[in-house]
């Protein structure tokens, strides 16, 4: 078991937001070969419905055996954030064993311009 990463992200309403993260063990790239990944983002751990989810399939990139891994936030679905401090994990997912990679809060600056 790893203890998660704690990155906390400030997005700002109506524009895109991307982030890559590279993942290393003992200074090595982390081979993500296999891998899958989500993430969410909710009004609090409790909270029932995610205000935001990604996945390896929309808007996460895995690097493979570069080891990076890379979260892409459209400025549509920024916009449909509204503006205050929420709560996200993004977890890895290999033959059914789950790791949380990252933790943290996800504030989102409200938009003037429209």
């Amino acid at each position: 078991m790893i203890n998660p990463g704690t990155y906390n992200i400030t997005a700002y309403q109506g524009a895109n937001y991307s982030k890559t993260f590279s993942i290393t063990q003992s200074d090595v790239p982390f081979n993500l070969t296999g891998y899958t990944a989500a993430m969410q983002v909710r009004e609090g751990y409790s909270s029932p419905d995610a205000l935001l989810s990604l996945t390896s399939s929309a808007g996460i990139v895995l690097g493979g055996t570069a080891g990076t891994v890379q979260i892409s936030i459209s400025a549509s679905q920024s916009s449909a954030i509204p503006a205050g401090s929420y709560a996200y994990d993004l977890e890895l997912t290999l033959s059914g064993a789950v790791t949380r990679l990252l933790q943290g809060s996800f504030s989102v600056v409200g938009n003037i311009t429209k």
